[in-house]
């Protein structure tokens, strides 16, 4: 079998790009693949017209890590989060065939299952005015859906400091909050890596009464020796790495013991196998694994692979129900949260198929997020179609 060509699909919301990649076979076996960009879809999309000739095309598609290799040493140049972006496309779609020519689940070929049911997270309810009583009301909003956890930045465009106005107002958030999902619904809280060490840590003490699983991003994720500092002065868990493109970078991440939770998103790692020889490494230092997702229903199925045979899996972001919960109808087979869990899938490859017809419903936009914007939370910015 060998792979005759790739085709891109470009799935556009106001504030995401969702990309999903087929890798087309001349046994007519497809695999299909995704990642979301933010602002960087054309540059994905020409960097994967560009990897098909150098790479792609006349590729064994069974030999996964040969085409992984080649894709990002052979250009002689380092990867970055476009490379390893379009390399986690194609990768997952190679796998996906594999998996359908075989007819087994991914995840049966990564060494077979070790859950059934994989924890889901909401996030994207809180498109709503930033106030308790619109929080409150959103949150319950999740919890009456049959979510066991959820996650909230309520820090508004805090950016290094936070002064006390601001900091009353975010607590407040936090605490309507708690109160509508109760104490055994676990929350999680982001920070989109705005602030310093020092207010990082002072933010921390405060939150700590709302009892939150982790703390994410609290500083920019440039600089791992400010995150170590904020880890050794919290008693909160650490979570990071959605913006960390390549699992060799995650080495002083180890070294420093400064996370208890790793986020990678498989989008942009570079695929299900970098991300699941990443948990592996992540498990002898005793780190959980909890993907970044912010992507459509493929790469949801995707890091539900990662889960099934990852025993250090620990709960999968989920967006879909809540914004742009309308695109899940590009893709037939879209894993659902019932009760609060995803089941694991069960057919061959991802379990899932690109309907193309419905994915050219929602063309490209010129999307933006902005998280120092005021309103950034509603995910509503000006944008147009291209």
């Amino acid at each position: 079998m060998r792979i005759t060509g790739i085709s891109t699909h470009v799935v556009g919301t106001p504030w995401r790009n969702l990309t999903y990649v087929q890798v087309h076979t001349d046994e007519g076996l497809t695999g299909v693949g995704e990642t979301r960009m933010l602002g960087h879809t054309d540059a994905l999309t020409g960097y994967l017209r560009e990897a098909e000739a150098n790479h792609i095309a006349g590729s064994d598609p069974f030999a996964v890590e040969d085409l992984v290799r080649r894709m990002k040493y052979g250009d002689y140049g380092r990867a970055g989060e476009i490379v390893m972006s379009g390399i986690a496309c194609v990768e997952m779609a190679c796998l996906d065939i594999k998996g359908k020519a075989l007819g087994v689940p991914v995840w049966q070929l990564l060494g077979g299952r070790v859950t059934d049911r994989v924890k889901a997270y909401a996030n994207g309810w809180y498109t709503v005015e930033r106030t308790p009583e619109a929080f409150h009301q959103a949150a319950r909003t999740v919890v009456e859906r049959g979510y066991r956890a959820l996650k909230l930045d309520p820090f508004g465009t805090g950016h290094y400091e936070l002064d006390r106005a601001a900091t009353v107002h975010s607590l407040s958030l936090v605490e309507a909050v708690r109160d509508a999902i109760g104490p055994d619904t676990e929350l999680l809280l982001e920070m989109h890596g705005r602030f310093s060490p020092a207010t990082a840590i002072r933010l921390a003490g405060e939150l700590e009464r709302y009892q939150p699983s982790w703390l994410e991003e609290p500083v920019p994720p440039e600089n791992l020796k400010a995150l170590a500092k904020v880890a050794e002065r919290v008693t909160l868990p650490i979570a990071t790495g959605e913006r960390i493109h390549d699992r060799i970078e995650f080495r002083e991440l180890f070294e420093s013991q400064a996370a208890d939770i790793l986020q990678p998103d498989v989008g942009h790692l570079g695929g299900i196998g970098e991300t699941r020889k990443l948990a592996a490494t992540a498990e002898t230092h005793y780190m959980l694994i909890a993907p970044h997702n912010v992507g459509g229903s493929v790469l949801t199925a995707a890091s539900l692979q990662v889960a099934g045979c990852t025993p250090n899996f620990k709960i999968l972001e989920h967006f879909n129900d809540f914004a742009d919960a309308e695109i899940k109808k590009v893709v037939r087979g879209a894993p659902q949260v019932v009760d609060g869990y995803f089941t694991l899938p069960e057919g061959p490859g991802l379990g899932v198929e690109l309907d193309t017809d419905a994915a050219a419903e929602f063309p490209q936009q010129q999307a933006r997020f902005d998280l120092w914007a005021e309103g950034w939370e509603k995910r509503a910015p000006k944008s147009g179609s291209r």
